[in-house]
């Protein structure tokens, strides 16, 4: 049986063949089609790239930092650190928490210095709150033993360098670096002297993300304590969410289950500026890209404008055997539609395969040209991240056809407007 098809559409199929005396409109139709087809790819490769470099970003802050802070206001810290974890431990959601201290100190080695942040942990917790032995470059046997052990516990004078703050120091595993607290001294008869520590580096590790390896450290919680004289009291209490994008429901619960004066900050709240600037810069590059398509809908709107020009007597034909202006319209739209869909098509099919072989093809072109696109020491990626994300996808095409059936209202109502009388008598 038969399929018959709306005149209409058999009609802007039959247009859109070649013929000899329309080669020239058949080139600027193959061009628009490839305009539609380069940007859509464009977008589905640069958008999953940013995914990519987003998620792999957010994955390297949580495998240091967990999803929640719990802390107390006051200088003293969180006092009772057992019944605060005992009471989160009990949230609905909570999977893991762990105390830990927070401090400013000033790192010294071999006549070098420089400023850190000296966290104290309590590393069997720690391994249940974040991914913390994943960044792990080089550790000493002491701190492999306990890492492997039941019960791991921090070696007592050790402690832990991010990669870019021990090669400022100068020092490896092994090496000794001294730990200077330069306000809360110690009254002496020189005067005040600022409170020292030496610590032996147990391990390196590396995050990948500046603001940790240039900047952390980390040594037990009972030497932060008794280097800090802070007695039992922590700074804070870091809590791990069985679902990241609920961290903000779970810190509400855990507010007013502990009650004031303890607050909270999740990671959202923490890394809320660099996420920021990440969404702004994905819609600025997405708004960017998608020119690309507005340029390719200019090729559609000339190749329709030809087209009706071309094909006024037999517009003029169709109207005075009964077509209306909304047929006539009608015909002009799915044309320039069959053109943005095929592009879109296309690019969708381009996208996604280069999307999801880009480190192949960039591999390709660096062994090709013979340089490398991002060093690791640099950029400190060992691949080139890449996600599709299925609502980037239906976006991009969405708004591809969009454009071009926008592109298709001039030229179809250009159409709609051809007097027949006139057009077959001067034709």
């Amino acid at each position: 049986m038969a399929v018959s098809l709306p005149y209409e559409l058999f009609i802007s199929l039959r247009y859109l063949r070649a013929k000899r005396r329309s080669r020239s409109l058949s080139v600027i139709t193959v061009i628009s089609t490839a305009g539609v087809t380069v940007g859509v790819m464009a977008l589905i490769v640069v958008m999953a790239v940013m995914s990519g470099f987003e998620f792999d970003l957010r994955n390297k802050i949580l495998g240091t930092n967990a999803h929640i802070w719990v802390l107390r206001y006051g200088d003293h810290g969180i006092e009772d650190p057992a019944g605060a974890l005992a009471a989160i431990r009990q949230v609905p959601g909570v999977t893991a928490a762990s105390p830990f201290t927070y401090n400013e100190v000033l790192l010294t080695a071999g006549g070098r210095s420089a400023g850190s942040v000296l966290r104290g942990i309590d590393l069997a917790s720690s391994l249940e709150t974040t991914d913390f032995r994943k960044t792990i470059k080089s550790a000493s046997v002491e701190l492999s033993a306990a890492l492997d052990s039941a019960r791991p516990v921090f070696p007592p004078d050790g402690i832990l360098l991010g990669s870019f703050l021990a090669g400022s120091l100068g020092v490896g595993v092994g090496g000794t670096v001294d730990v200077l607290l330069p306000l809360g001294g110690d009254l002496s008869p020189l005067g005040v002297m600022p409170r020292m520590r030496r610590f032996t580096v147990v391990g390196v590790f590396q995050v990948g993300f500046a603001e940790f390896d240039t900047k952390l450290a980390m040594i037990g919680i009972p030497a932060a304590q008794a280097l800090f004289r802070m007695g039992s009291a922590v700074s804070g209490i870091e809590v791990r969410v069985r679902e990241i994008y609920q961290a903000s429901a779970v810190a509400e619960t855990i507010r007013a289950r502990l009650k004031f004066p303890y607050f909270t900050r999740t990671w959202m709240e923490m890394n809320r500026n660099f996420f920021s600037a990440l969404r702004v810069e994905r819609t600025v590059m997405f708004v960017i890209l998608t020119m690309i398509v507005l340029v390719a809908a200019f090729g559609i709107i000339s190749t329709l404008v030809m087209l009706v020009m071309q094909k006024r007597k037999e517009i003029a034909v169709l109207k005075s055997m009964g077509a209306t202006n909304r047929s006539v319209t009608g015909i002009f739209i799915v044309q320039g539609l069959l053109i943005g869909v095929t592009g879109t098509g296309l690019g969708l099919l381009l996208g996604l395969t280069i999307a999801h072989n880009l480190n192949g093809i960039v591999a390709g072109i660096e062994w090709l040209f013979g340089f490398k696109a991002f060093p690791q020491d640099v950029y400190l990626l060992d691949k080139l991240p890449s996600r599709v994300l299925w609502p980037d996808v239906l976006a991009i095409s969405l708004t591809s056809v969009l454009i071009s059936l926008l592109a298709t209202i001039l030229p179809s109502r250009q159409a709609a407007a051809v007097d027949p009388v006139v057009a077959i008598r001067y034709e």
